[in-house]
């Protein structure tokens, strides 16, 4: 198994990508602390991956709450490997007009800050077990942004540029920082994103836009990370890979 005695950290792992994450991360030997604002998602998700997996309640944009994940991680499973910084949030599509502060703010909380108040908690324990692999869910929106979701893009360009100067910098410490850019998926913020109803006449405008014809799944993302935590990807970093069907060709 590619992930055999390695302890992680799956944030926002309660539904969608981080759900399929860390299924996909338990599937290849990983010891899991499943992070999600929603206790019960949480609870949900750990108990179906089984032995190993352990469900935590955090809000990543407080620094209590992340450092106790940490903790948790190095209580239950002896350390850290891995942390995936995939918890994020959205604003409903609409003009740049009429997202409130509040809006704004949370975005920018949990999107970005979220990965300042894990690195500070998280790289310390790295450093213990010798080094070890950070992921972020980004966004195509960060790398070509589209009228609507103008906040959320900058968050997300904001995480791959994070992303990049992090590698950088940690990498002295064998800490490998990397990034996932999906494209549109089949989430619970899809209709945030979409800003209309999610029916199959709405879902076929935005697939137009994907040359390989459909949206993003759980699965497509979880499969990259997995990559990105692989001891085999060891030479890989400061990458966002665009997990998007071709969407920014």
């Amino acid at each position: 198994m590619r992930l055999a005695a390695k302890v992680a950290i799956v944030t926002g792992a309660g539904s969608g990508f981080g759900r399929g994450i860390a299924e996909a991360f338990a599937e290849e030997g990983a010891k899991l602390i499943v992070a999600d604002i929603d206790e019960k998602r949480a609870a949900a998700v750990a108990s179906a991956i089984g032995s190993g997996a352990i469900p935590i309640a955090a809000d990543v944009s407080r620094k209590a709450d992340v450092d106790a994940m940490i903790r948790a991680a190095v209580n239950a499973h002896g350390g850290l490997d891995i942390i995936v910084n995939n918890a994020g949030t959205t604003h409903k599509n609409q003009s740049l007009m009429t997202v409130s502060e509040d809006e704004f703010d949370r975005i920018y909380a949990v999107n970005v800050k979220s990965i300042y108040l894990t690195t500070l908690a998280a790289v310390p324990e790295l450093e213990k077990r010798g080094g070890g692999s950070i992921i972020n869910t980004a966004s195509t929106a960060g790398v070509r942004p589209r009228p609507g979701l103008t906040w959320y893009n900058g968050s997300k360009g904001a995480v791959i540029t994070l992303t990049k100067s992090m590698a950088a910098e940690l990498a002295p410490r064998n800490i490998r920082v990397n990034a996932i850019n999906p494209v549109i998926g089949e989430t619970a913020l899809l209709e945030e994103f979409m800003g209309v109803p999610d029916t199959a006449e709405n879902r076929a405008k935005f697939i137009a836009g994907i040359p390989l014809g459909r949206m993003s799944k759980p699965t497509d993302i979880a499969n990259a990370a997995v990559f990105l935590a692989d001891p085999a990807s060891s030479f890989i970093t400061g990458v966002a890979i665009e997990v998007d069907g071709g969407r920014c060709i």
